[in-house]
């Protein structure tokens, strides 16, 4: 099982177990992760499951594709190149361990 490492705005870190397959987004509303609400389900319709990548993982990633890009303009918070909806990171083995930090607000 994979591991997402949410970092609250306070700094509180929360190590959750993910399904394999299951989204960032999932994982974190199934286990109560405030700060990610997900009000579309992953539909990428909603941007409220906007998360900042830790640097370390950046490059693990598969790029944003052009609707995630088109929705990460309507983030509450100041998008920045870490930016990214986490209905769309599946969590897998090669993702084990990354680090998603939640933004003050959705």
């Amino acid at each position: 099982m994979p591991v997402v490492v949410y970092v609250l705005p306070s700094g509180e870190r929360r190590e959750i177990k993910a399904d394999e397959g299951q989204s960032v987004m999932e994982t974190a509303v199934g286990s109560l992760v405030p700060g990610i609400i997900g009000d579309c389900g992953g539909s990428l319709v909603c941007a409220t499951c906007h998360v900042y990548v830790d640097d370390a993982w950046m490059s693990r990633l598969s790029s944003a594709s052009d609707y995630e890009q088109d929705m990460l303009e309507c983030t509450a918070a100041e998008r920045t190149d870490r930016s990214r909806l986490s209905c769309q990171l599946e969590c897998k083995s090669e993702l084990d361990g990354i680090v998603v930090h939640v933004p003050e607000e959705q």
